[in-house]
């Protein structure tokens, strides 16, 4: 058993590194369901295997003292060295090394994939797509029951939630390399058109209401934007918008159902076709978004994000956000 655990072990380790160090394209719901199912058979094997015969060990070892007193006793000698029974039996309960590592983390690593897969998950915003709402460095929290829940790993939602509405932050799976998580702001529902030429956005026809507000310094790049509160759903937030740009989109993608848009030199417009929603980050002219790589899916969803819990950099960026 050492041997094959450390074989495991090694396989994770090694799927870890070669992920991190890029050779392969990693998918961490799956490597923790893995931990979650290696961990448990382990777990059951201590509790009903391992442990069992660890403690009928230890029995033995105090049954072998008993007798050994009751011998001596019988020929009078009443005076026993019994030498370091306690740590003998105490080395013969502990968990071998292979056993700790496995077992022994089943309780945490089960936890960590309840609260990750049906609660909350953490993400790390790692660019500026979603200036002014969310700085690069924010650490958020995703709310995974908003929208239904979801069995991990094969994505079948298994309860119905609140549908999605137009204005939440949303963290899905970005459809052209869905092992990869991208966060921005729902802009068009199923159905809806959207059209976002000269720099203004409107939804089914309206323009979307909007109102000049003070200037954004970027501190990374140590620039002023204009910034504008943006009144798309239920509530408001804010954009900003970088006027040196053209309004027209560079590169789009060829992606599926690319017909359901038309571009110009004054931007793009788009039908959404039912089952998917058109996203946007909040800052418009640095962002990555649907109107470069088509629709979200709604399978995609991964779920509603609503808090900074931390940023190491300003601590006074810890709250809730929409």
């Amino acid at each position: 058993m050492p041997f094959l655990t450390a074989i495991i072990l090694a396989a994770f380790l090694g799927y870890g590194t070669a992920w991190y160090m890029g050779a392969i394209e990693g998918n961490f719901a799956l490597l923790l369901f893995m931990a979650v199912v290696v961990t448990g058979i382990y777990w059951l094997a201590e509790q009903f295997v391992f442990l069992p015969r660890r403690r009928a060990a230890a029995a033995a070892l105090q049954a072998q003292a008993d007798q050994r007193r009751t011998d001596l006793a019988a020929q009078g000698i009443t005076q026993v060295d019994q030498g370091d029974l306690d740590g003998a039996r105490a080395k013969v309960l502990a968990q071998p090394w292979w056993l700790d590592w496995t077992a022994g983390l089943f309780p945490v690593i089960l936890v960590v994939f309840l609260l990750r897969s049906f609660v909350f998950e953490p993400f790390k915003i790692p660019s500026g797509s979603m200036i002014p709402t969310l700085l690069v460095g924010d650490l958020i929290l995703v709310n995974k029951f908003t929208y239904g829940l979801k069995l991990p790993v094969i994505n079948t939602r298994v309860t119905d939630g609140k549908p999605v509405q137009r204005g939440d932050v949303v963290v899905f799976r970005y459809p052209p390399q869905p092992s990869v998580d991208y966060i921005k702001r729902v802009v068009g529902l199923p159905g809806d058109e959207v059209a976002y030429l000269n720099k203004q956005l409107k939804i089914n026809g309206q323009p979307v209401a909007t109102a000049p507000a003070s200037d954004f310094f970027d501190e990374s790049t140590m620039e002023y934007f204009k910034q504008f509160d943006e009144q798309l759903g239920a509530r408001n937030h804010r954009i900003i918008v970088d006027e040196r740009r053209p309004a027209f989109v560079p590169g789009a993608y060829d992606f599926r159902q690319k017909d359901n848009c038309r571009y110009s030199v004054e931007g793009v417009t788009c039908k959404v076709p039912e089952g998917s929603y058109f996203v946007m980050g909040d800052n418009r002219d640095n962002s990555l978004d649907s109107r470069f790589w088509g629709f979200v899916p709604d399978g995609n969803i991964v779920g509603k994000a609503f808090f900074i819990w931390m940023n190491f950099g300003d601590l006074k960026r810890i709250g809730a956000f929409h």
